[in-house]
């Protein structure tokens, strides 16, 4: 372990180039919010409708931001010293304590969640504050991000003491400074950009958690079931829907728009890259209780409206996040991909609106069928005379 008073380091220059890969450290952080992403799942598993996804949602936001806060940090600064470990553990206690407040986090239990979310922003502005005193090049940045970030905590935890509704319109204002402050900072960010190999990867292991769930959702809901022919097929299409979403990301998945942010200047990329895997985690999420739904549900009855339609607006939702980034080339550029997504997430939401009077099997197999069909027609457009033929696939 390094000096006690080691500063943080700065990844630019050269050090972009390298090949680098998410720490102990970081994958140790990552189990907290394993916690905390079930506890998300068991609220929307417990209320699904409307105003329960708009719950879900609205705590989604913040467990996922303070997620990306701290991720974005240990990108640009890296350091494995005692300071750093010991920030990285207060970090965990803020996110375990929001994890523990997410059960009634918009009612009883919300004082607490807003606390610990402040405290969390509060730790990440002395982390940047630290790395602005050790690191002078990076100081315009680091000071923008730490007062961003303080306003928006001090909006929190005031919050707190605040009675509904009020609290949350503090919230929302909150999570808008939060948002806004790296938007409003790209000029800073040219000479300061992510790197083009650990970002992506940080990502894609968020993106493994949520999956994650999903894959969970299917376990809980074949054990709880008796075991029958529609049981068992539901299971298999839920883990089709899983494995889909899984290869039509990873799949595509690479460091280009930090690399187009690099060559031409073309910071937005990497915020439009940022902000748009928000509604791709919240409807994987979703969708893997909207899996455990239809498993749990009598198989020989009709599958419930709100039922179909977490099933089918959550993927949809996923599909439609992965078009835009194909479309803006944030992920591998390529028009056709784009096409089939935004066509899938269409088809999906017709299923919805038209599904009405439909078996869960059936509805779920419509599902596994349109997420099969991108991985198909990814494979079709990956075959090597396809490539000669349209550099753009």
């Amino acid at each position: 372990m390094t000096n006690f008073l080691q500063p943080p380091r700065l990844r630019i220059g050269e050090d972009s180039e390298e090949e680098r890969h998410a720490t102990w450290l970081e994958l140790f952080y990552d189990l907290v919010f394993v916690v905390a992403v079930s506890q998300l799942a068991h609220n929307l598993a417990g209320d699904i409708s409307l105003s329960g996804w708009f719950g879900f949602v609205v705590l989604f936001i913040p467990i996922w931001w303070s997620w990306i806060g701290t991720t974005l940090y240990a990108n640009r600064f890296d350091s494995d010293d005692t300071v750093r470990r010991l920030l990285v553990g207060l970090h965990m206690l803020t996110a375990a304590a929001m994890a523990i407040n997410i059960h009634h986090g918009l009612g009883e239990s919300s004082p607490g969640f807003a606390v610990s979310y402040a405290l969390g922003r509060a730790v990440l502005v002395v982390e940047y504050i630290r790395a602005g005193i050790h690191i002078p090049t990076a100081r315009p940045l680091t000071t923008r991000y730490a007062t961003g970030f303080a306003i928006a905590a001090s909006f929190w935890l005031i919050s707190a003491f605040i009675p509904v509704p009020w609290r949350f319109v503090l919230w929302g204002l909150g999570i808008i400074i939060d948002f806004a402050t790296p938007l409003a900072s790209r000029k800073f960010q040219i000479g300061l950009l992510p790197h083009a190999s650990h970002l992506p990867e940080r990502f894609g292991l968020f993106t493994m958690i949520v999956l994650g769930e999903a894959i969970i959702a299917v376990v809980n809901g074949v054990s709880e079931q008796k075991w029958d022919v529609l049981t068992v097929t539901s299971a298999v299409f839920g883990l089709i829907i899983a494995f889909s979403l899984w290869w039509v990301y990873f799949d595509n998945l690479g460091g280009t728009p930090i690399q187009q942010a690099r060559t031409h200047g073309r910071v937005g990329l990497v915020n439009l890259w940022l902000y748009t895997h928000l509604p791709l985690v919240i409807g994987i999420a979703a969708a893997g209780v909207g899996v455990e739904q239809i498993l749990l549900s009598k198989p020989t009855l009709v599958l419930s409206d709100p039922q179909r339609w977490l099933i089918c607006g959550s993927v949809a939702l996923c599909l439609l996040a992965i078009g835009i980034l194909h479309k803006f080339g944030v992920i591998r550029y390529c028009k056709i991909r784009s096409k089939y997504r935004f066509a899938g997430a269409g088809v999906l939401l017709l299923i919805a609106i038209f599904g009405k009077g439909l078996l869960p099997v059936f509805v779920i197999a419509l599902v596994a069928v349109v997420s099969s069909v991108q991985v198909v027609q990814d494979l079709y457009q990956s075959r090597p005379t396809t490539r000669l033929v349209d550099p753009e696939i």
